[in-house]
């Protein structure tokens, strides 16, 4: 390998160009973010990190046995967060899952989670050997977007299934889309068992009036959330909040057996730049929270959404949203914009905005893409994206395309095109309504991974059980797990995104032509 060729230099390149980012991480490379507080920027400096890259040394306490500062900190980000515990994750969300799903359901027990959980929540069903039962979100139609978790959905699984032993639900969703997290609290404390919330793209809700409530306040036992999707931390930073809520029952949650596995998933050589930046984003944060310095990305964030919501071809998600399709609030930081109703896909409008814009999305679907608005944004940043948005509208509405059979709106869907009635409710195959499919577990995740399996052409394995995972990243969401029939449905599904060139992965053939299936 050249010299030039070498990933330090690629990433100094990248730095130099234009490229603005509205994805991961929240600090946004420092693009002018948060001008509107020099000393925000002064606080994010950080020191060349050779210089302060240490282990374990006399001073510097330790991370699995915390007597000092690491324990000191994690108190005092415990006390503003509301947590009885709060832990400060360098394995990213990951391990947190993974320590949530293991320490509260015992071996070879049964948890019911959201069909929609993240890949990592599977894998914690596959270490522990875990019987799994699903929960569906809602289907929002032509959005494209998946919806929110009923209660009463979650009310009736526990009762029909009395041997489950914890309950785990993604609240905010990646497009944020928040569910009724204190009512499905509720109920899950009423059957006695723990509430698990990977709160993952919500550890920015306690910051602003602006954004939803944090799970943590609503009821929620475990709660997990990644500081560096939306607070100005480095990449693979997280934190886990463990409370110890109570009835006549008892304590719902396991914390000692959740800290065991936190030891287990996290790396015995914690980084301390990675603990520094976890600590420093939630400082930076509560002082702009306390100044009122978040206001001013908050205003402009608004009033950016405020314009989008003129464009005609091109849709906004918002506040609309709520009261329909199991969705209780949305994260108005997470800037939705579905195709719908223009002339190509999400992927072809994120290519545009990279290409053409210089500006990168967090992730793109066949209908929708989404970019993530976060504090260390700079108004300029938000406003080179409301125009570039503004600009591809109107360039849909002088084409040609704007009269073709497929972008062709009466006036009368215009006039509602920000509404959920407005949209078709029968689509249930957009990037996120596959996850409204009820799956066909045929076996558990463990032992479909660990059975005889045979490669079978993809577009044949119809009526064959996975045997190993499909789900396009970001966000990591299977599309079939292990165990699971291929159905006709979910395959077309697949097919159709591998087509229009989506980010298909879990397959082990590279080329996805091939999926491995347990042997009849």
């Amino acid at each position: 390998m050249r010299e030039e060729e070498l990933l330090i230099h690629r990433l100094k390149r990248y730095e130099r160009s234009d490229m603005y980012p509205f994805h991961m991480p929240g600090h946004k490379r420092l693009k002018g973010g948060a001008e509107y507080e020099t000393w925000f920027q002064n606080g994010m400096a950080f020191p060349n990190p050779f210089e302060v890259d240490i282990t374990e040394i006399d001073g510097f306490d330790n991370l699995h046995h915390a007597e000092g500062i690491l324990k000191k900190s994690m108190e005092w980000a415990a006390g503003l967060y509301g947590a009885d515990r709060t832990w400060y994750l360098i394995n990213g969300s990951t391990a947190g899952l993974l320590s949530a799903v293991c320490g509260c359901v015992p071996p070879g027990g049964r948890i019911l989670m959201g069909r929609n959980c993240h890949k990592a929540a599977y894998h914690g069903v596959y270490l522990h050997q875990l019987q799994t039962s699903y929960v569906y979100p809602q289907s929002t139609g032509e959005w494209g977007i998946q919806g929110g978790i009923l209660p009463e959905d979650v009310e009736k699984s526990l009762k029909e299934q009395p041997d489950i032993r914890a309950v785990l639900i993604v609240s905010p969703t990646y497009d944020g889309i928040v569910s009724d997290v204190k009512e499905i609290a509720r109920v899950v404390h009423q059957a006695g068992l723990p509430l698990i919330v990977d709160e993952a793209h919500g550890a920015h809700f306690r910051y602003s009036e602006v954004f939803p409530q944090s799970a943590l306040e609503l009821g929620a036992d475990v709660v997990i959330q990644s500081v560096h999707k939306t607070l100005p931390s480095l990449t693979q930073t997280a934190v886990l909040h463990m409370k110890c809520n109570r009835s006549d029952k008892g304590f719902y949650m396991d914390m000692e057996a959740v800290e065991r596995y936190l030891q287990i998933f996290q790396s015995s050589s914690p980084s301390y730049v990675l603990m520094a930046s976890i600590e420093n984003s939630i400082f930076q944060m509560e002082r702009l929270r306390v100044s009122g310095g978040l206001n001013y990305f908050t205003e402009a964030l608004l009033q950016v959404r405020e314009r989008l919501a003129a464009m005609k071809w091109l849709r906004l998600a918002g506040d609309e949203l709520k009261g329909s399709c199991g969705i209780f609030d949305v994260d108005l930081s997470k800037i939705v914009v579905s195709t719908g109703y223009a002339p190509f896909d999400g992927e072809h409008l994120s290519e545009i905005l990279r290409k053409q814009y210089h500006l990168e999305m967090e992730m793109c679907g066949a209908d929708y893409v989404t970019a993530i608005t976060a504090a260390g944004d700079s108004k300029m940043g938000l406003e080179r994206l409301e125009a570039a948005l503004l600009a591809i509208d109107q360039e849909i509405e002088k084409s040609s395309f704007g009269v073709c059979e497929k972008t062709k709106m009466p006036e009368s869907e215009q006039k509602k095109k920000h509404s959920v009635s407005g949209m078709d409710e029968t689509k249930e195959t957009g990037p996120m309504g596959v996850y409204t499919i009820p799956a066909r577990t045929v076996c558990t995740v463990r032992e479909a991974l660990d059975a005889n399996k045979g490669r079978i052409p993809l577009e044949e394995s119809a009526g064959r059980t996975a045997g190993e995972f499909v789900y396009i990243y970001p966000p990591g969401i299977p599309l079939i797990a292990p165990g699971e029939c291929i159905t006709d449905q979910v395959l077309t599904v697949i097919l159709d995104y591998i087509k229009k060139g989506l980010p298909v992965q879990g397959l082990s053939d590279t080329q996805r032509n091939t999926i491995l299936c347990v042997e009849q």
